[in-house]
């Protein structure tokens, strides 16, 4: 077989793949649907074909989101999951609280340890602290 009929035999392959019958290519395609399967994809450890009851299916990439993406879904998702898990977004505001906290207060770590460092190096740098402080009052 030529190169060219084979990558034309693949060409028309990939088409019919990407039209197959149920291929949700949206996550809102699967909105209500019910999971009747899940088969892991042999060749990509953590991804999944879900199959839904209706016939329709999906292609699923790894669970393994990134903590951003946790903090979104949590985020986005608050109004349908909170009344389900309400102790659990309860800790979760406590440790986002916390997380703040503590970096508002490295950061001030971090501001008071860069002057000490520095007060030997810049002279000047009491003297405009001071008026900064002054000019703040």
């Amino acid at each position: 077989m030529p190169v060219e009929e084979k990558w034309k035999a693949n060409q028309e392959k990939v088409a019919f793949m990407k039209q197959f019958p149920g291929l949700a290519m949206a996550w809102e395609q699967a909105q209500g649907k019910t999971i009747e399967a899940v088969a892991p994809l042999p060749s990509k450890p953590g991804a999944a074909v879900l199959v839904f009851s209706d016939g329709s299916f999906a292609v699923a990439p790894p669970l393994a989101p990134e903590p951003w993406e946790l903090t979104e879904a949590l985020g986005a998702a608050r109004t349908v999951l909170e009344p389900k898990h309400p102790k659990a977004y309860t800790e979760y505001d406590r440790l986002v609280r916390q997380d703040k906290e503590a970096l508002r207060a490295a950061r001030l770590e971090k501001i008071l340890g860069a002057i000490q460092n520095n007060l030997e190096q810049i002279p000047e740098l009491k003297d405009r602290l001071r008026r900064l402080v002054d000019e703040w009052k």
